[in-house]
C-alpha cells in the first residue's frame, strides 16, 4: 500500500481527502495543530455545524468501515516535529495500531493558513500568515530532502497567485524570448493578498528544492472550492468536513447559499464582475488522486491549473438567487462598496488543459448540485448566525 501523509488533516480539504484515500486502501496519517478552529474562536466565527475533532473522526471512521487514519496534532512550524513524522519518532495521538507508519510515498500539503482577508486584517494577523505558511513550507522540503528524497510533494496553490494579467494565464510556466534568446520561467505572478503573496513563496521556495535537490513536486494551483458531501462523508453525518459561511474563511459560493438560506442579502463585491475559475471539492480529491497517480520525474516541478469553470461573482450571485426564489427563499442581491484592492472588469482567459488531460471528470456548478447543497444547508438554518456573516475586512 502507498503511504500517504496529508498535512492539515483536519480541514475543509484535508478531512476529506484523508477518507478518500483510506477508502481507496491507501496507508493514511493526517497533521494538524488546529490552527483555523482556534482562530474561529478568537474572531468569534461559527461554523454552520459541529465537527469532531480529528481523533474523535478518526476513530468512527476506524469504527464504521475497519480502516485506519494515524492521527499525528502538532504544530508543523517545529521543525523536530515535522522530522519526527520522517525519522520514524513520531508519537501518534490516535491510531488503531502504534508503529511507525513509514517514510510517506506522498505528502499532501493543505497546511496553511488559507484566508485572504485573515491575512489583511493587521500586522499581526499577516506575521502569522507569513510565518506559519512559509516555515510549514521550508520545514517539509528539508525533511523530504534529508530523509526522503523520493516522496513526491503535492502541495495546494492557489490560482489567485497569478492575480489578472491583461494576458492568456498559462499552466505555471511561461516561454520567453528577449534579444533573440528563449527559456522558460514560472509565470509571473501578482499576488492580491499577503496569504496569496505567501503562496507564490511556497512555490519559490519548492522550485529551489526541486533545482537544488533534485525533489519531486506538483503544485496545484487552484480556484475558489465549493460543496460540502463527498462519497465517504455520506457514510456518517459525523464524518462531515467543516464548513464556514464568513468572509473569513467562507468562500464565495458557500457563502452565497447561507445568504439566501438566512434571507441575507448576497454580499457582491462593487459591481461583481470579478471573474474566478471554480471546482468542486469532489473536483479538488480527484485532482490531487490524479497527480499522485501522474507524479514528476526526479528534478520537476508540475504546475497545474486546479479549476473546472469560470464565473463572475455576479453571475454566482444570480444564479443562485434565480434557484433560491425557485425553491421558496427571499433572496436578493446587494452590490456594496467592494472592501478589496482588485480589478472588477478584468482579461481572463486561463489554460486548464492538463488535468483534464489526465483524466479529470468534472462536477459542474448545475441546477442540481445548487438546489442539493441549498436542501443540505437548510437542515441548518437555524444555527446561522447573520452577524457574523460580513464585517467588512478593507485592504
Amino acid at each position: 500500500m502507498e503511504n500517504i501523509l496529508i498535512l492539515g488533516g483536519d480541514g475543509y480539504l484535508g478531512w476529506p481527502s484523508a477518507m478518500f484515500f483510506s477508502n481507496k486502501r491507501y496507508k493514511v496519517t493526517v497533521v494538524d495543530n488546529y490552527l483555523r478552529r482556534d482562530i474561529c474562536k478568537k474572531l468569534d466565527i461559527s461554523m454552520l455545524y459541529n465537527v469532531p475533532n480529528l481523533i474523535e473522526r478518526a476513530r468512527i471512521w476506524h469504527k464504521l468501515t475497519g480502516l485506519e487514519i494515524k492521527v499525528a496534532i502538532g504544530d508543523l512550524q517545529d521543525s523536530e516535529f515535522v522530522r519526527s513524522l520522517f525519522n520514524g519518532t513520531v508519537k501518534y495521538d490516535w491510531a488503531a495500531s502504534k508503529e511507525y507508519a513509514g517514510l510517506p510515498d506522498t505528502v499532501i500539503h493543505f497546511a496553511e493558513m488559507p484566508s485572504a482577508p485573515y491575512s489583511m486584517m493587521d500586522y499581526r494577523t499577516a506575521n502569522l500568515t507569513i510565518s506559519n505558511n512559509l516555515i510549514v513550507t521550508n520545514n517539509l522540503m528539508y525533511a523530504v530532502k534529508d530523509f526522503s528524497v523520493e516522496t513526491h510533494i503535492v502541495k495546494l496553490g492557489t490560482m489567485g497567485e497569478y492575480g489578472t494579467p491583461n494576458i492568456d494565464i498559462e499552466e505555471g510556466w511561461l516561454e520567453i524570448e528577449h534579444n533573440g534568446r528563449k527559456d522558460k520561467f514560472i509565470y509571473p505572478r501578482q499576488a492580491g493578498s499577503i496569504y496569496h503573496t505567501t503562496k507564490i513563496m511556497d512555490t519559490d521556495l519548492l522550485w529551489f528544492g526541486v533545482r537544488t535537490w533534485g525533489l519531486k513536486v506538483t503544485d496545484l494551483m487552484q480556484g475558489p472550492v465549493y460543496g460540502i458531501e463527498t462519497e465517504e462523508s455520506k457514510i456518517d453525518e459525523r464524518l462531515k468536513t467543516i464548513f464556514n459561511y464568513d468572509e473569513i474563511f467562507g468562500t464565495v459560493i458557500n457563502r452565497f447559499l447561507v445568504q439566501a438560506v438566512a434571507g441575507y442579502p448576497l454580499t457582491v463585491y462593487g459591481a461583481g464582475g470579478q471573474t474566478r475559475g471554480y471546482i468542486n471539492i469532489n473536483d479538488t480529491i480527484q485532482c490531487i488522486y490524479l497527480s499522485i497517480k501522474n507524479p514528476p520525474a526526479e528534478g520537476e516541478l508540475n504546475i497545474y491549473n486546479q479549476f473546472t469553470e469560470t464565473f463572475t461573482v455576479k453571475e454566482l450571485a444570480e444564479q443562485i438567487q434565480s434557484i433560491a426564489i425557485k425553491l421558496g427563499y427571499d433572496c436578493n442581491i446587494s452590490l456594496i462598496k467592494n472592501p478589496r484592492k482588485e480589478l472588477e472588469n478584468h482579461y481572463y482567459n486561463v489554460n486548464h488543459k492538463s488535468l483534464l488531460g489526465l483524466g479529470l471528470k468534472p462536477h459542474y456548478l448545475t441546477e442540481k448540485v445548487l438546489k442539493g447543497m441549498f436542501k443540505f444547508v437548510g437542515k441548518f438554518k437555524e444555527n446561522i448566525k447573520k452577524d457574523i456573516i460580513f464585517k467588512g475586512v478593507k485592504w
